[in-house]
């Protein structure tokens, strides 16, 4: 059987039985048609024994043609998954693409609102209405704590101390910790509590802090259609969402000063090398300060 035949056999298993969309498909008849094209420019076949040696020289002709990481590592798991079905037709008796080491890829960074564009959005909500009172108390708490959306879904009257000026939440994993709160926040918090959630609170048992119009927990599409209304309003076209909130909190707070690991505790990491990736936005900022003021700068 041909190369192209047994690519063909393995792109019809990825659309019968794995259920992969044309273009997902198309992605990986490329990626494995480049490698079918290497091997016959080397003279070889691709499923003899000395197959491992041309994968490598495989993965530094790739590289020497400039391919990203990205780019290396998806071919590099067509690969896996296209020797993996081999195997297991019973076509080649070995996995050739053991010795391939996954690229490794830099985490993205992820999304940041200017403290201007926070600003701007959280005057958007109209605070003489009920839901405008309970919509900016929500947009300040998320920017205030960086807590993640599912938190703020869960909160319950008695996770809010205004007195002490903290949040008691539970986070992945039934994590709890304490989560200091803003005095911006908890105004916002105390006006809701008065003016807002008595009106829409339409059981007394009903514990839950934040309410849709019909006295229910608002639900994670509620939160997300909050902070997309007043994206727009605000002019901010790019995505927003929940965690763009928490990134950006967490950012200012490193710009202000704040240790990693206090950053850390408010966010309910367990690893600090997850709350390290903020470290690399504001070290983008001072290298970008430090060319522009430096006299040697540029």
């Amino acid at each position: 059987m041909s190369a192209e035949e047994l690519l063909e056999q393995f792109l019809n298993y990825l659309s019968v039985e794995k259920g992969l969309r044309p273009k997902s498909l198309e992605a990986y008849r490329r990626d494995l048609q480049d490698w079918l094209d290497f091997a016959k420019e080397q003279g070889r076949t691709i499923i003899d024994s000395t197959v491992e040696g041309l994968l490598q020289r495989f993965s530094i002709h790739m590289h020497d043609k400039g391919l990203s990481p990205r780019s290396m590592a998806r071919k590099s798991s067509a690969l896996k998954g296209f020797y993996r079905f081999l195997l297991r037709e019973g076509i080649t008796d070995f996995d050739p693409t053991a010795i391939l080491e996954r690229p490794k890829i830099g985490r993205p960074l992820p999304k940041v609102m200017t403290i201007e564009e926070i600003e701007r959005i959280l005057k958007q909500p109209d605070e003489k209405t009920i839901l405008g009172l309970r919509d900016k108390a929500m947009l300040e708490l998320l920017y205030a704590t960086g807590i993640r959306e599912s938190e703020l879904i869960s909160l319950k009257l008695g996770d809010v101390n205004t007195v002490a000026e903290f949040l008691s939440v539970e986070g992945k994993g039934g994590r709890e910790r304490v989560v200091p709160v803003g005095s911006f926040a908890l105004s916002a918090i105390d006006e809701y509590l008065l003016k807002s959630r008595p009106k829409l609170c339409k059981d007394i048992t009903e514990r839950t802090l934040f309410l849709n119009p019909y006295g229910k927990p608002i639900s994670r599409m509620g939160i997300w259609k909050v902070i997309r209304k007043y994206s727009l309003m605000a002019g901010i076209s790019h995505d927003i969402s929940p965690h763009v909130f928490r990134h950006s909190c967490a950012t200012h707070l490193l710009e202000g000063g704040a240790s990693i690991m206090a950053v850390q505790e408010i966010l309910g990491h367990v690893d600090v090398s997850t709350t390290q990736i903020y470290t690399h936005l504001t070290a983008k900022d001072l290298k970008n300060i430090h060319k522009k003021t430096h006299p040697r700068g540029e």
